[in-house]
């Protein structure tokens, strides 16, 4: 018998939420988060929040629980600017490991997270191409920069249009560190990726990433047969699991990652194969090899 807590040991989380928050309740602070990973052997948790940079809450974090490394991101929302280059340089010149594009600001989002939230999000959202189908001005400095900190660059909630721009440009200029959010995630995207998609996306180097929150009964419960094939149509080395957790009523994303680690044996995955998804691939992200 497969031993669970074993595959967890070394596994990193790069998408979980943390209080404070003022967008929603959330399940735990980001100290209790880091202290739960390192509790249940993780290796790195990545720290991510809708409305402000996480760096100076990771760092402070870090000093708490030293035996786990906690990273810093930034998304580029409305809140920080929305695609603002100068916020963007102030978290990575501190360490901020990932960027998102617009995740909750997002055009391709935006209606869906007003309809889901029953929140005031006011105006129509940011998209990342003009009028022409062109990648915005802003996006010049903002890649610059992902380059020069060697961050990984994130998709954010946008749309398959934003997302094929963005890695063209991304690729071209050698940005290696690429990861597709919520390819098929259509509670909070207008539009999502096919599968046809996301093995084009993996050829011109990109990450996909699968997300645990998906599964659970609050969130319309999809079912995992379909985030199985679309693992197996681009191949494990291209994928990585995260848990997107830290909501309320959900298990608190350490938790989340034994259960998904569960849920990827119950889909006839190897070990090795959530090793490459839960551990290596991550690892080769974050620099932590």
């Amino acid at each position: 018998m497969v031993n669970i807590d074993k595959l967890l040991q070394g596994s990193i989380d790069m998408h979980l939420h943390c209080g404070p928050d003022s967008f929603v309740l959330r399940r735990v602070d980001a100290a209790e988060a880091a202290r739960q990973a390192q509790q249940m052997g993780m290796k790195a948790i990545v720290l991510k929040n809708h409305h402000y940079p996480t760096v100076p809450l990771a760092t402070t974090v870090k000093q708490l629980v030293p035996e786990i490394n906690v990273f810093g991101s930034i998304c580029l929302d409305y809140e920080i600017g929305g695609l603002n280059s100068y916020a963007l340089e102030s978290s990575a010149s501190m360490g901020a490991k990932m960027v998102w594009m617009p995740t909750i600001s997002s055009a391709n989002s935006r209606l869906k997270m007003r309809q889901l939230t029953h929140m005031k999000l006011e105006g129509d959202g940011l998209s990342i191409l003009n009028d022409d189908s062109r990648l915005v001005p802003e996006m010049d400095g903002i890649l610059a920069l992902v380059k020069r900190y060697n961050m990984v660059l994130a998709t954010g909630h946008m749309s398959p249009a934003e997302i094929f721009a963005l890695v063209e440009r991304a690729h071209a200029m050698g940005i290696g560190k690429l990861v597709i959010t919520h390819p098929v995630l259509e509670d909070v995207m207008e539009k999502i990726l096919s599968l046809e998609d996301q093995q084009r996306l993996v050829q011109m180097g990109a990450v996909i990433e699968h997300t645990y929150v998906d599964f659970l009964p609050n969130q319309g419960r999809k079912d995992p047969l379909h985030m199985a094939e679309a693992i197996r149509s681009v191949g494990v080395e291209h994928c990585i699991i995260t848990t997107d957790l830290g909501q309320h009523p959900n298990p608190p994303p350490a938790e989340g990652m034994r259960m998904f680690i569960a849920l990827l044996l119950r889909m006839d995955f190897n070990e090795k194969e959530i090793e490459i998804m839960a551990r290596v691939n991550p690892a080769r992200l974050l620099d932590l090899e």
